[in-house]
């Protein structure tokens, strides 16, 4: 189960990231746009990877439970 909850949070800590770099972007277009790329790129990145974590987790606890039938 803790592989869920962690999974659950990086998805919920990519979100907030990639938000908050849209927020800045937003507020001033020109003011460090290679910066907020990188920013939303590595957030997209780190947001597909906690997603392959948690279906992953998912399919094995569902393994799990087909065996403890």
């Amino acid at each position: 189960m803790q592989a869920i909850a962690i999974a659950s949070a990086g998805i919920a800590d990519a979100t907030a990231r990639f938000g908050a770099s849209a927020v800045r972007t937003a507020r001033d277009p020109l003011g460090n746009l290679e910066g907020e790329i990188v920013e939303r790129l590595t957030a997209e990145v780190a947001l597909k990877a906690n997603v392959a974590v948690l279906k992953t987790a998912d399919r094995m606890y569902g393994s799990l439970l087909d065996i403890r039938a």
